[in-house]
Formats: C-alpha cells, structure tokens, sequence
C-alpha cells in the first residue's frame, strides 16, 4: 500500500485531476488514519496536510496494530519504529501543519486498540501540532466521519490553498 500510495495513485490522480502536485494532503480512518499519518510524516514533501478519524494510534501498544505489524513486517518490533507514527513524530523533521485527529468517544475500540492519547502526548512533546478532538455519543462508523469529514475537508483547504 505505501508504494501504491506514494507512487501509483498520486500519478493518477495528478494525471486525472486538476490538482497541484505540491498541494496534496492526505487523510484516513482506523488503520488508514495510522497509514495517513505516516505517510504524511516519511513524506513531508508529497503530503502538505494530513488528518485522521478513529486512528489506530499505537499499532504496537494494540492487538489488532500488533497483528499488522508482526504478519506484514515480522516480529522484529525495531522494524516496526520505521511504520509507527509515534515513532515517526519524534524522528522525523516536524510536519509543517498541523494534524488534526477526531476520536468518538462512545467508540468500542477506544479503550483496547486505538489510543490517541499516546500519539497525541508524544507529538506535543516533539513539538508537533496536533489536535485532537473527542465527541460524546460517537462511535468508529459512517455516521461519525460524515459528521466531520467537512470540517476535515475544510483543515486540508486552509492548508493547500494557501
């Protein structure tokens, strides 16, 4: 995915849209937000903002992260510093804009496997701007990202249409 990311889908849509190729940003939801955010940190000069929904924010502190990692990387935890977030974020040159993550709190997965706490405490240690936003009666589905992608829509717009 991080090649066909980088590389195949970025030229497609560079070819098919009117878009700028120096104004791309980047956004997902569970893993994808993970993904999102460290393809916007290895690749500050492909990604100009990023956002996420529901982010599984520690893959390596969560089963399901753990899982990934050891299926798809090995089970040589060094390895997966390079496909962590919060690793990323204190490693890497800051990300220029800010991060914007939004969290439902009446979510299931929020307790075992997602975490946002932690990549929001270690991004603010690094100096990172990031904000994370938690709302009441909000669970990791549909009716959670359709209420805010337009507020996530907007993030990216002041972001790249500068």
């Amino acid at each position: 995915m991080y090649s066909y990311l980088t590389q195949d889908l970025r030229a497609t849509v560079l070819a098919e849209l009117p878009v700028r190729e120096d104004r791309l940003g980047i956004f997902g939801h569970s893993i994808g937000g993970h993904g999102a955010l460290v393809l916007a940190l290895k690749n500050p000069g492909i990604y100009k903002s990023v956002s996420a929904f529901a982010l599984i924010a520690a893959p390596s502190q969560c089963p399901w992260g753990v899982k990934a990692f050891s299926g798809y990387l090995g089970e040589d935890r060094e390895t997966w510093k390079q496909y962590e977030a919060r690793e990323l974020v204190k490693t890497a040159s800051k990300f220029e804009a800010s991060i914007l993550i939004d969290q439902g709190l009446a979510d299931n997965f929020l307790a075992a496997q997602l975490h946002p706490e932690l990549f929001e405490a270690v991004a603010k240690a690094a100096g990172q701007a990031v904000t994370v936003r938690r709302h009441e009666s909000y669970d990791h589905g549909y009716y959670f990202i359709s209420t805010f992608i337009g507020e996530h829509i907007a993030s990216h717009a002041r972001t790249l249409c500068v």
